[in-house]
């Protein structure tokens, strides 16, 4: 018989902690909790497996399944002296996800599961409290109704605020047992005007409707967005995990909190979270009630009056820290914690690796390796690459004046500035037209979610530093401001007011994630500084990775940029890049306007001393490092103006008609221009023009190297070859410009000449392209559109459908397709080092700076990767990180 439930308590389970996949991270972490000793309630885990069977047997369940969920029940009953369903003493449950990986608030919980009619009688008589009875069981009618039945959430708090306001009272907590026994009334008379049939009773189809809403919330659009996102599997599935209740909204001597065994925002080594007195975990999470800090060092920092834990339960949170430092001795890393008081005995409901910001990972991974826990190794596996990008941009700058509105909680550092949106969908379509957007919510749900990965930042008026909005907000690296209780947001009007300001919707603000100011209009900004922790870890990288990382960089400045974050040389040069400004754009275009060659040479003329000049000011800031400069590239016409006073001001600056200006455009036109007369096609029909570029580069690398500077190696690379022919044709014309600039300066350097493979037959026909090529950078961008035949400028359309429906796994143009166009680079690396061993490989496309891109081009043996300035370190860790997975 298959083993469909795994059950832990009271210092024994049947699972352990590297079971995550089986168990998913809940689970298992609940049975390593039990195998430690530690007081975890007693319950069972329903495996993950069982998720892929529900959704693989048309949502159904194995004929056996209900045997041992209800054996495990009787386990739980004997372990707590209380029965599934029993009028006098009722067992309560908890019924909970638990994906391998955390995706905090994604998916679905029911919570005081088993009360009804009856049960809630005895459980009033069992507790000696009444209040605390009824509280639980509108709770659980309002979540259960919500979560299995399909009833909107806000049906109920608008039933508890018409309550509040008839009893003239501000707070859940005014209200007493007599009050939460009409609203639970109420609400289960709601829930049946909803459906049109009572609310359930019977205590095991409440089981069974919560399992299987579990089971179902993987695949809810929220959960979906988050792993896209995340990039996790949808393959994977979640368990569900079944527990005994413990509550902590039994009274004053009953908590529930959530707490960090260090700061996740800054990775300082101090206990961190918060906790609310006579409540359940809920309220912490959803941003119902803003929290009290755990420790009195946090409450007297943000200067709060409310007693933290440490002074208001101090022999419990004894008991607490020492499970901190039990959990992160024996897990080696940062524990995100969920803990639960009951009538002042502890209870720990979860523990997992702490989702932290970028800053903090580095601090923490750092001083765990200098403190002897962890090595070089595994502090290099600890930070995802993908998160370095909450270090590599902007801080606002402290002497910049601020007008500040108010202040919040610091939920998730780093500084944005962008138009007040209301709504997650409005953030998600200003962003797409090229918006930056903070999205000012009362407080962030799951379903905010696309909105909140769109945004440049996140302010809400309640929650605290644990709630939804600053969790998920750390975990994608946005800047977030929580529980700025001055203000008042309402969406639907567009509005926010503070102090008798009022912002409207799109007015620009400023948020600062590591203080919690709300600053109204735009701060300005400093650099980031890539030192102290940073740097200790990039060094380690940089010793365990083979893979070489390169930047794509066109100016001086995105090349001292790359440099600063260490880039190993450039990989991409778009000398198209150059021609765009001022007097240059003139130059080209009198160049394609000429009528012979002659013309086209004398325009061309103009251009060399500029192009010389750029290349002598990137190879001295490169000193010595390689630098592969790729030739024109584009198709003429987008050299060309296209409104009227455009061709007007070109005709005049160059001196012919209008009306021969705009022929010539139109001969320019091209109805696939992608796929039209660009790249090396330019270089064979219009030679001079790949003969000036060739020329001004080595006359800079001789000036650079007569003036005692490191020596450079140009690499030139011809791009969008397709042919063997076309390469050697191009090559003999380079070779042949060298040797003229050589008489001319009685010097010489060393160069290289390869080729970009962007085409499928290129790749396919490496072997012989390789014979007239020195290296290859396969350029991933136009590879990818070549081979899938989709544009990039046009996919945005319908790539989203794809990636939704599982066409594609994600975006190809964001993380490489390594099935197709993988293949591509996998054969063409092949065959081209079968004809050169010593040919030297990379790629150039925005891939580069994808982590499992750089992966995938560390297995395939490639000699660097190349990604825009800001995407260095990224690659950089990724790198390092494939490398040590092998070892």
């Amino acid at each position: 018989m298959t083993q469909w439930v795994y059950c832990f308590g009271d210092g024994t389970a049947d699972g352990r902690a590297d079971m995550k996949n089986l168990l998913g991270g809940k689970g298992a972490n609940l049975a390593e909790m039990s195998s430690l000793g530690l007081p975890v309630p007693p319950g069972f885990t329903i495996p993950t497996e069982m998720c892929t069977w529900y959704y693989d047997h048309g949502q159904s369940y194995p004929e056996d399944l209900d045997g041992q969920v209800r054996l495990a029940i009787e386990k739980i009953e004997a372990s707590v002296g209380a029965k599934f369903g029993d009028a006098v003493n009722p067992l309560l449950v908890s019924v909970r996800s638990g994906a391998r990986v955390s995706m905090p608030g994604m998916m679905d919980t029911v919570l005081n599961l088993g009360l009804n009619d009856m049960t809630v009688k005895g459980l009033a008589t069992a507790s000696g409290n009444e209040r605390f009875a009824w509280d639980s069981y509108r709770r659980f009618i309002q979540m259960y109704s919500d979560v299995v039945l399909g009833v909107d959430h806000y049906h109920f708090e608008d039933l508890i605020e018409i309550h509040k306001e008839d009893k003239g009272v501000d707070l859940d907590t005014d209200l007493d047992e007599k009050d939460w026994q009409d609203l639970a009334e109420a609400f289960k008379a709601k829930t049946e005007e909803e459906l049109g049939r009572p609310f359930p009773q019977d205590p095991w189809e409440q089981l069974w409707g919560a399992i299987t809403a579990v089971f179902g919330s993987w695949r809810i659009e929220r959960a979906r967005i988050y792993r896209k996102l995340h990039n996790i599997s949808d393959s994977w599935g979640t368990a569900v995990n079944v527990q005994a209740m413990v509550f902590g909204n039994m009274g004053e001597t009953s908590a529930t909190g959530v707490a960090f065994t260090r700061d996740p925002s800054t990775g300082v080594n101090e206990y961190y979270g918060e906790y609310l007195i006579n409540a359940q975990g809920e309220d912490v999470v959803a941003g119902i009630r803003t929290p009290q800090y755990l420790t009195k060092k946090g409450r007297e920092d943000a200067g709060a009056k409310a007693l933290s834990m440490e002074e208001s339960m101090p022999e419990v949170y004894g008991q607490l820290t020492d499970v901190f430092d039990k959990l992160e001795t024996h897990y080696l890393d940062m524990q995100d914690i969920e803990f639960t008081v009951q009538r002042g005995k502890l209870w720990m409901l979860q523990t997992r690796s702490g989702k932290r910001t970028a800053k903090a990972a580095l601090k923490i991974a750092v001083e765990m390796q200098e403190a002897g826990l962890i090595d070089e190794k595994t502090a290099v596996m600890r930070v995802e690459p993908a998160a370095l990008d909450q270090l590599l941009h902007p801080t606002l700058d402290p002497d910049a004046p601020r007008d500040i509105l108010t202040k919040g909680l610091p939920a998730s550092p780093g500084a944005a500035c962008g138009m007040a949106v209301f709504t997650a969908d409005e953030a998600e379509e200003l962003s797409k037209a090229g918006k930056d957007v903070i999205l000012c919510r009362v407080e962030t749900s799951p379903e905010d979610i696309h909105g909140m990965h769109a945004a440049r930042g996140i302010l809400t008026q309640r929650g605290g530093m644990t709630s939804h909005a600053a969790v998920v907000a750390r975990g994608m690296g946005r800047p977030c401001v929580s529980g700025a209780g001055q203000l008042r947001i309402d969406s639907k009007a567009g509005t926010m007011v503070c102090m008798g300001r009022e912002i409207k919707r799109h007015d620009i603000i400023t948020i600062d994630g590591a203080s919690g100011e709300v600053m109204i209009g735009e701060v300005p900004t400093l650099k980031p500084e890539l030192a102290g922790d940073f740097a200790k870890l990039m060094t380690w990288a940089d010793a365990a990775r083979t893979l070489k990382v390169r930047t794509n960089a066109d100016t001086p400045l995105d090349t001292t940029t790359a440099r600063e974050f260490g880039a190993e040389g450039i990989g991409l040069c778009r000398t198209e890049h150059m021609f765009f400004e001022g007097e240059r754009i003139t130059a080209v275009r009198e160049m394609i306007l000429s009528e012979n060659e002659e013309g086209r040479r004398t325009a061309l003329e103009k251009l060399l001393p500029m192009q010389r000049a750029d290349f002598t000011e990137i190879f001295k800031i490169m000193h010595g490092l390689p630098v592969t400069i790729r030739l024109l590239d584009p198709p003429l016409h987008e050299f060309m103006p296209h409104e009227e006073k455009d061709f007007a001001a070109v005709a005049e600056a160059i001196g012919k008609p209008i009306d021969v200006v705009k022929r010539r455009a139109s001969e320019l036109h091209e109805f696939n221009p992608m796929l039209g007369h660009r790249g090396c096609r330019l270089g064979i029909t219009y030679p001079e023009i790949y003969e000036m570029q060739a020329r001004a580069i080595f006359e800079a690398a001789i000036d650079v190297d007569q003036a005692g500077d490191d020596t450079v190696i140009p690499e030139i690379m011809i791009p969008l070859v397709a042919t063997k022919d076309e390469l050697s044709l191009l090559r003999d014309r380079v070779e042949a410009i060298a040797e003229d600039v050589f008489k001319e300066k009685g010097n010489k350097v060393e160069y290289l000449v390869g080729t970009m493979i962007e085409l499928p037959r290129a790749a396919l026909q490496a072997g012989k392209i390789a014979e007239s090529a020195d290296f290859f950078s396969f350029g991933t961008n136009d590879l990818t559109q070549t081979a899938i035949g989709i544009s990039r400028d046009d996919a945005a359309r319908f790539l989203d459908e794809y990636v939704k429906k599982n066409i594609f796994e994600q975006d190809p143009f964001v993380s490489l397709d390594q099935d197709g166009v993988g293949e591509l680079v996998e054969i063409g690396a092949e065959r081209g080092r079968m004809t050169k061993t010593d040919l030297k490989l990379g790629i150039c496309g925005e891939h580069g700076g994808d982590p499992s891109s750089v992966e995938f081009c560390h297995r395939t043996g490639l000699d660097y990767v190349s990604c825009s300035p800001y995407r260095v370190p990224i690659a950089r860790l990724a790198a390092a990180q494939a490398a040590l997975r092998e070892q």
